[in-house]
């Protein structure tokens, strides 16, 4: 028997967008229901941020003890593969219960473990209850996308929803694609102790700065993995023994074949749409996503679409603050624009590459010759020295007249670097708040303030001033 429910608002999906907006408005005193078919906490905390970081940190303890330096010797770590991802559940684990469904019931949140569909423009059906809501919030992630190679659906391979169940080491891993995923996981099972192939269709990690780029790239090749550039998988084979796998590429050098243990798929994502019967409730939507407007709201004026699902980039941050954008305007009435977010985007490799608005190329397309770049090297930073790290730079974008256009980082922790330029931008800060900031000595973060003092060193100490300082001189 079918129960009914009326209610403020009904939001699809246990992600970090639906979470927020679930919380959010049930805090409020809204009355909330929360359809989730899996696991809560969605892609992030099951199969994407939070695995893969604990398992970074696990390569990087592995890296660390090889290269030590600084006068302490450098050993062979013993990997442990089973412990590494106990780690990594055990990770899951403790963060899990912020996600729960008994701490949403506790905040009044009605939650269904039932997949939701579309029955008509206002209700949603899952499980044995219907559901009538003022508004409807889609919230439903996205997935790995797999490509379209002959074979391959015929192999066992590995997205980022299987990886992190492995039980035994990949001996050669195989991974297809050079993106952030490919990259970071890529690395990680190499600093493990699995050999690692990385074939990109294109460039590695081929939307950021290539300058940035090629840093990452010598440690990549540095740490042994063997990267194939420009290099497209053309079929996928079960190896001769069928104790492996077998892709067979086409790439700078003609065709080959390469073998591995273990294939991982990490060629982008594709967003959750299936199944919701989105037609029903006459909401446009494509490949990228479902169409919405700067409010988020979809072709169904009482829907709203938020995080990977609204096409506007896949990252956690990103739909945590699509979901205060809903409870601003939905609830609150509030003018927002989605499409003025200034979004951050960090690849957590070593070193890491964080990056917020255009890179330079991005920046030289869209203004033209109104363009002005300062870059700093880590090697000239006093506690990257300290360290003996000074691998990277910063690089700031900025118009003529100095509006910030972007910033890329690339160093260790450049993630934890970026918010001050994050903040700058949100908040339409002028450059000369960064220059006026006093930056604790020593850390890396200093270089937000060399970067912007750069900016300004050419009028600084420029002939004119150098003039006006002669007379002022005499003034003072």
């Amino acid at each position: 028997m079918t129960e009914t429910l009326t209610v403020d608002v009904c939001v699809i999906g246990a992600g970090s967008g639906g979470l927020s907006v679930a919380a959010g408005a049930a805090q409020l005193g809204l009355d909330v229901v929360l359809f989730e078919k899996g696991e809560m906490g969605g892609d992030c905390l099951n199969y994407g941020c939070v695995p893969s970081k604990a398992l970074i940190a696990a390569g990087d303890k592995a890296h660390q003890a090889r290269t030590a330096g600084l006068g302490i010797g450098a050993v062979e770590p013993i990997v442990d593969f089973a412990a590494v991802m106990a780690h990594v559940h055990r990770t899951i684990a403790t963060i899990a219960p912020v996600d729960s469904q008994d701490r949403f019931e506790g905040l009044g949140v009605r939650v269904i473990r039932a997949h939701a569909r579309f029955e008509d423009e206002r209700t949603v059906v899952g499980g044995d209850v219907r559901v009538e809501a003022r508004k409807v919030v889609i919230a439903t992630g996205s997935r790995a996308a797999v490509p379209p190679i002959p074979g391959l659906e015929n192999l066992p391979y590995l997205t980022n929803e299987t990886l992190f169940e492995l039980t035994e080491q990949p001996r050669r891993l195989i991974v297809l694609g050079g993106g952030p995923i490919g990259v970071e996981l890529g690395q990680a099972f190499q600093r493990l102790g699995s050999e690692v192939v990385i074939v990109e269709a294109g460039e590695i990690l081929g939307r950021e700065d290539p300058e940035a780029v090629a840093v990452v790239r010598d440690q990549l090749v540095a740490d042994g993995v063997d990267l194939r550039d420009r290099t497209r998988a053309m079929r996928a084979e079960t190896s001769p023994k069928r104790t492996g796998v077998v892709l067979i590429v086409e790439g700078p050098e003609g065709e080959s074949r390469i073998a591995g243990s273990h294939l991982l798929v990490a060629v982008g994502r594709s967003p959750s749409t299936g199944g919701l019967d989105l037609d029903k409730a006459g909401i446009v939507h494509d490949a990228k996503g479902i169409r919405t407007d700067k409010a988020l709201r979809t072709s169904n004026r009482r829907v709203h679409a938020v995080g990977d699902v609204a096409g506007r980039g896949q990252f956690t941050h990103l739909a945590g603050a699509h979901a205060s954008l809903f409870v601003r305007r939905a609830i609150f009435g509030a003018p927002v624009n989605a499409d003025a977010l200034a979004v951050p985007r960090v690849t957590y490799c070593d070193p890491e590459l964080a990056t917020i608005g255009h890179t330079e190329a991005e920046a030289r397309q869209a203004h033209g010759e109104d363009v002005r770049v300062e870059t700093f090297h880590f090697s000239e930073n006093d506690r990257a020295m300290a360290e003996g790290d000074t691998r990277g730079l910063g690089k700031l974008v900025t118009t003529k007249k100095g509006k910030v256009l972007g910033v890329t980082l690339v160093g260790r922790h450049a993630g934890d670097h970026i918010h001050v330029w994050a903040l700058s931008m949100s908040a339409k800060l002028k450059l000369s708040a960064m220059t006026g900031m006093i930056a604790p000595y020593p850390t890396r973060g200093e270089i937000g303030k060399r970067l912007a003092g750069m900016w300004y060193t050419p009028a600084l100490f420029s002939d004119r001033t150098r003039k006006i300082v002669s007379i002022l001189k005499h003034l003072a």
